[in-house]
This record gives structure tokens, C-alpha cells and sequence, in this order.
């Protein structure tokens, strides 16, 4: 199955459409077990994500393919191999693995500073030590990706894609990465839930925007999808995508990805070229 469950709302309260809070530890153990069950294989978290790991750890996911992310290296970090070692290493304890799928960076742009060759290098003996399977990167947009590549190697990215955002494939990058042999992953297919939202219940402060939300409420009222058919549909029939990782509040938004994934999708809406991060990538919403 192409997607993955992911476990930011285990650890932290997360989402412009959350209205639950933090997922408790027996609804994450339900979530991750109704998921496993419909053959959803692999699970996403990240050092960052505040109890997220630990959570994880007390459900046990020895049967899972666990991907999870490093934070930026300390501005006085002396010994980088060291640093790294002990990030891991409490990570593991926390996740009760001995070895994870995959570990990305969550600052990868750090590869480009001074220190940049010492992480990739302390990443690689993790891999030829088998602590890791895969390394990569987790990215905000596909400028980092063109920065990046030449100059490192990765086995794994995970970037943001969804219906108004759509410059990892419209770019080229996602069919670059698949020739390459690098696994794909997508996040953000919802847009931190943005997308699900009615016009009734969408923040008044992304109508700066009013264009998108026009074209997109017409569209889905002509095509008789739910916004929730629409973004998971789309990726769903990518080629060059590996997973489409989805985080979910409660078990019964799980069932309703599970039933709403698979299906026919129209031509997509019509927007105009989008090249405005403000709205798509959430990490600048709070200076809106």
C-alpha cells in the first residue's frame, strides 16, 4: 500500500484542522494497529516530535518500517560523529528498535555549510554499521533538492506534495528521484488539513488567497469528490511516489483515508502557477 502513518499528533498537538489535541497513547496504539491491519507498512516520526517515539516504542513497531529525523546539529556542536551517535542511540531506546528503515535530516540545508561533509560522512557509518537501512533528507521544496543533489548521495526524500503544491512532480523532481533509485515520500497531501476544511470553517486569513478556494470549492462541487477523495486519489496514482504519508487525529479519520484512497479522479483544477510559500509550505503561516 502507498501509504504511510504519520505520527507528529502522538506527540505533539499538530494541524490547522485539529481539533482533538494530541492523540492519547491508547487511541495512537488503536490508530497504529487498524493501520497495520489494512497493510499500511510503514510509520514516519522524527527526534522533533515531541513524545512521538516514546509512544511508539511503548506499542511496539518491531513489524514496521520506521522512518524518523534528526534535528539541526547545535551552532556549538565540537564533535559531530559523537553528537550524532547519541541522537540515535536515544532515539532507538525510545523506539525499542535496534535499526530503522530510514533516517533523514530535518535540517538538511546544514549539508551545505562547513559541517556538511562530516554529517554526511558520521550518516554513512550508521548505514555500513546497520543502524540505518536508508539516509536522506526531509525537504521543504524542490530548491533544496537541486542544491543538494551533486553533492550528496541520499537513499530516501521526503517532501511536501499535495493538489495546490504540486512542484515536486510538475518540476520533474519525483520522476528524477524514482530513475535515480531513491525512495519517494510525500507528506503533506492535506495541507496540515487546510484542504479538508469547508469555506465555513477555513481560517479567514488565507483568503488572501480567495482564487485557489474559488477554483477548488467549484471543482469538487462539479466532480461530486470530497476533498479527502480528491488529495489522496492524486497522489495515489503517482508512479514516482513511494508513500503518501497521512497523519490522523482519531481511528475513524484512519477509516475514512483507508476507504477514500483508491478510486477515479477527474482532470485536476485549474489554478493559476502557484509560487507562494506563505500558503504552502505551514511553517510561515504564523507570520500571516
Amino acid at each position: 500500500m502507498k501509504l504511510g502513518l504519520g505520527t507528529v499528533q502522538f506527540g505533539v498537538p499538530y494541524g490547522v484542522a485539529n481539533a482533538l489535541g494530541q492523540v492519547n497513547p491508547t487511541q495512537a496504539q488503536a490508530i497504529t494497529h487498524r493501520a497495520h491491519a489494512a497493510g499500511i507498512d510503514t510509520l514516519d516520526t522524527a527526534i522533533a516530535y515531541g513524545s512521538s517515539e516514546s509512544v511508539l516504542g511503548h506499542i511496539g513497531v518491531g513489524s514496521w518500517k520506521v522512518v524518523t529525523k534528526l534535528p539541526a546539529v547545535p551552532v556549538d556542536c565540537g564533535d559531530i560523529s559523537s553528537w550524532l551517535n547519541t541522537q540515535v542511540g536515544a532515539s532507538l531506546t525510545r523506539l525499542k528498535l535496534d535499526r530503522v528503515h530510514a533516517l533523514l535530516l530535518h535540517r538538511p540545508c546544514q549539508l551545505l555549510q562547513e559541517i556538511g561533509p562530516k554529517l554526511n560522512d558520521a550518516l554513512l557509518v550508521l548505514k555500513a554499521n546497520g543502524i540505518v537501512d536508508k539516509i536522506g533528507v526531509s525537504v521543504y521544496d524542490t530548491t533544496e533538492l537541486a542544491a543538494l543533489f551533486g553533492k550528496y548521495r541520499f537513499d530516501l526524500v521526503q517532501a511536501p506534495l499535495n493538489i495546490v503544491d504540486r512542484s515536486l512532480v510538475d518540476s520533474g523532481w519525483a520522476q528524477r528521484l524514482k530513475n535515480e533509485g531513491i525512495e519517494v515520500h510525500t507528506r503533506s497531501a492535506f495541507l496540515q488539513g487546510l484542504l479538508l476544511l469547508p469555506q465555513s470553517k477555513r481560517p479567514t486569513v488565507f483568503n488572501r488567497w480567495v482564487d485557489i478556494w474559488t477554483e477548488w470549492d467549484r471543482w469538487l462541487e462539479s466532480t461530486g469528490l470530497t476533498p479527502l477523495q480528491a488529495c489522496l486519489r492524486w497522489t495515489n496514482t503517482l508512479d514516482a511516489i513511494d508513500k503518501v504519508i497521512v497523519g490522523v487525529d482519531c481511528i475513524s479519520q484512519l477509516d475514512q483515508i483507508l476507504a477514500a484512497h483508491e478510486g477515479s479522479l477527474p482532470n485536476l483544477p485549474q489554478f493559476r502557477p502557484l509560487q507562494d510559500d506563505r500558503l504552502t509550505n505551514p511553517a510561515t503561516w504564523s507570520q500571516l
